[in-house]
């Protein structure tokens, strides 16, 4: 798992300890189903930026490994999704990293149409640019080591399918209100060859909650399932997440356990909000 893969995931806020059908008959527990196929973006815009610090724990002691960051640009019908991850020098003796993520999503639906990581860990490298057909429920993968030498290979994907970046900005756009704590709404993305259906769980709103180096917020709190075996070992607890409650609902500070310790990403910066930071406490 790369440093901005994990990154990612953390940021989704949701991820499933098995991949079951897409439930449309949803069981008590589970909130009303939202349509992936379209959501009216409302609370980001073109010239965002969002930078995160990341640390892992090992032996109870904190490390800064990296920064990964989040840019929306607008271009015509468009929005382009970018992130970049890498490890601080400090880091690199122990594993270098250079990740870059772009999804261009339509501007009405917020679905991807073009989604590239160009991954580059330690010694391992890959290149995987895959284009969606949305209409025809296809997908085809240009995958490889590099772009050189990649291969493409088609697959059949479910109907309005995201990604890993684009359903970020989709959630940002889902409204909570009247939403329970313990309600979970499921979402789907294709990745790595597969489709990972996947839920969230809403756990409520938390106030003056301390964020290192910006102060106290008013929050929006998620506590994901965790992929056992994957990142996240057998007795992993739960990952937390910690959203601005205010328009932008930006994700302010994310825990969790893996494997081997825990790893924290916390908002470092943020330029270019399409609305005040209003969550912020004085």
């Amino acid at each position: 798992m790369s440093l901005i893969g994990a990154m990612l995931i953390l940021l989704m806020a949701f991820v499933s300890p098995e991949r079951t059908e897409w439930n449309t008959t949803a069981p008590p527990q589970v909130a009303e189903e939202i349509s992936p196929c379209s959501i009216y973006n409302n609370s980001f815009r073109h010239g965002e930026t969002i930078t995160y610090k990341l640390y892992y724990n090992w032996n109870f002691v904190w490390l800064a490994a990296g920064e990964v960051t989040f840019r929306v640009r607008e271009k015509d019908d468009q929005y382009h999704l970018s992130a970049y991850g890498s490890t601080y020098k400090s880091y690199e003796w122990f594993y270098k990293v250079r990740d870059k993520y772009d999804t261009y999503v339509d501007k009405s639906t917020l679905l991807p149409v073009i989604s590239i990581r160009d991954v580059q860990e330690g010694k391992y490298r890959l290149y995987d640019k895959v284009t969606f057909d949305q209409g025809r429920a296809k997908a085809y993968s240009l995958r490889g080591k590099s772009k050189e030498t990649a291969e493409l290979a088609e697959y059949e994907i479910d109907n309005c399918m995201h990604d890993i970046l684009s359903i970020i900005y989709y959630t940002r756009n889902i409204e909570f209100d009247g939403r329970q704590p313990g309600d979970k709404i499921p979402v789907k993305i294709f990745m790595d060859k597969e489709i990972w259906p996947l839920k969230v769980e809403y756990k409520g709103k938390e106030e003056n909650v301390k964020i290192k180096g910006l102060g106290r917020f008013n929050t929006i709190k998620f506590s994901p399932e965790v992929i056992t075996g994957y990142v996240f070992g057998e007795d992993s607890a739960a990952m937390n997440v910690w959203a601005s409650d205010d328009k932008n609902r930006i994700p302010l500070l994310i825990e969790s356990p893996v494997s081997v310790g825990s790893v924290k990403a916390v908002l470092k910066e943020y330029n270019g909000l399409r609305y005040d930071l209003s969550s912020e406490r004085e």
